[in-house]
């Protein structure tokens, strides 16, 4: 029988680590935004030089959110407390399974009473849309789906654009465009600017380390204000940055993005794969990377893992909060930056046209090939930690990758991670045949950038 749910895909593929090792959905697209308006490399530059503009319309999902129990109902689902959370306010809330371990991550947007955007990636978009349906709540919700990986030429439209205004220069931009004011916006509240005659919602946010805007209007009107972002900035130096190289940013930032959501497994979340679809992102995801395990709760991390520590607030009532209470805190992974040894990268770059050894290709400026990334890091033979998202930074021309590793590691320490997967490879589409490769890393304080952590408002980011 045709399977009509997760659940039933989990229970038919027997084991659910080499069906997603295996998985033929392809590459992780960010859709729509052309891949380069210049080149990757001046692109990374500008954010730490002069000034960027990310478009973010496409690649996430805004789920929207409002009636009398929608407070109610995302105070429920995250770590992070909602204390003094009010109207023109946002955070990056972080779900959990009933087990403690990650669901996904994303900004909440605190738009009016009652009323909230979540932005970010299917699997937390998912987990809230279900517990709005099937829940109890008094909530209406509204799922704005992410644009197609390949729209083969067909029309997107979404719910409103997304754009954001990076740099050390963007301060200067937002004021001329402005009308030569700065606004009074605190670091992830909101507020409003004016953009040619038009009025536009605006959060402080700061990627890369450097301060500037994120803004969202009508989808209708996103063509005339970045052009007039891209007229006013001109001078400044501002740069559109494409989608290759806007996903290279986490690097340097220290976000790891896309850890495996923590689903398919446990009775209380049986309901919630029963909900899901057989072919959405849980079912059709992929694993990639060295490190192979027949359990899947392997994979699994918690908020700790990832560097949320500081977000969990044990005031209020959660899913997950019993099994993190539980938790000793002291002896979980913690997040770190690997610095790749530049030698090793070499080998692995020259394979492609020397010797007899081919190794795993390393795309630049971003290497992941699957949309969640494990790779072993290994210390004096064992596994201690997993290498979660990979890439090269221009700026700090190194190879860097964003880990959670055994919290007795020191910075400065080397370790190895093995890049390339086992036995030449998977079957996964992005997986040509290869031989894995041991590279030595040291390690790194998260965020890597030196002005995101000297400059970051005070958070998570600059904790750790």
């Amino acid at each position: 029988m045709k399977p009509r749910n997760l659940e039933d895909v989990v229970k038919a593929a027997g084991n659910v680590v080499d069906m997603l090792r295996n998985s033929q959905i392809g590459a992780y697209i960010y859709p729509v935004v052309p891949a380069e308006f210049s080149n990757w490399r001046d692109e990374q530059r500008a954010w730490r030089e002069t000034a960027v503009l990310y478009d973010q319309s496409h690649h996430m999902v805004n789920l929207y959110v409002k009636g009398p129990d929608a407070l109610k109902m995302l105070s429920r689902l995250t770590i992070n407390t909602f204390k003094n959370f009010s109207i023109n306010q946002a955070k990056q809330m972080v779900p959990c399974s009933y087990s403690g371990h990650v669901i996904g991550d994303g900004i909440l947007f605190y738009l009016a009473e009652n009323d909230f955007v979540f932005v970010g990636r299917a699997p937390t978009a998912n987990w809230l849309k279900f517990q709005g349906e099937t829940g109890g709540y008094d909530v209406e919700v509204v799922y704005d789906d992410r644009s197609p990986s390949r729209p083969m030429g067909n029309p997107v439209t979404r719910s409103c654009y997304r754009y954001q205004i990076q740099g050390p220069n963007a301060e200067q931009i937002i004021r001329k465009l402005n009308g030569g004011s700065s606004p009074d916006i605190k670091f992830f509240r909101m507020g409003e600017i004016s953009i040619a005659g038009r009025r536009v919602r605006a959060l402080r946010h700061g990627m890369a380390g450097e301060p500037g805007l994120e803004i969202w209007g009508p989808y209708e009107e996103r063509d005339e204000i970045r052009a007039a972002i891209l007229e006013q900035g001109a001078e400044f130096g501002i740069v559109p940055c494409g989608s290759r190289t806007y996903s290279s940013n986490t690097l340097e930032s220290g976000w790891i993005p896309s850890p495996l959501p923590a689903v398919y497994t446990r009775e209380e979340m049986k309901a919630y794969r029963e909900w899901l679809p057989a072919n959405g992102y849980e079912a059709t995801g992929s694993i990639a990377g060295s490190f192979v395990s027949p359990n899947i709760e392997d994979y699994y991390v918690t908020p700790y893992d990832m560097g949320y520590g500081p977000f969990v607030k044990f005031d209020h009532d959660f899913i997950g909060r019993e099994a993190l209470e539980k938790m000793d805190k002291a002896s979980q992974r913690r997040k770190v930056t690997l610095a790749w040894n530049g030698e090793d990268v070499a080998k692995i770059m020259s394979s492609l046209f020397v010797g007899d050894k081919t190794y795993k290709f390393f795309d630049l400026p971003n290497a992941n090939y699957g949309s969640a990334n494990y790779d072993s890091v290994m210390l004096n033979g064992k596994v201690i930690g997993f290498s979660m998202f990979t890439g090269y930074s221009y700026n700090e021309r190194c190879a860097l990758s964003l880990a959670t590793v055994d919290p007795s590691l020191e910075i400065g320490q080397e370790v190895k991670i093995v890049w390339g997967e086992p036995g030449g490879g998977s079957k996964k589409t992005t997986v040509e045949r290869h031989t894995q490769i041991e590279v030595r890393a040291t390690v790194s304080p998260a965020p890597y950038s030196k002005d995101a952590r000297e400059h970051y408002a005070e958070g998570w980011r600059t904790q750790a």
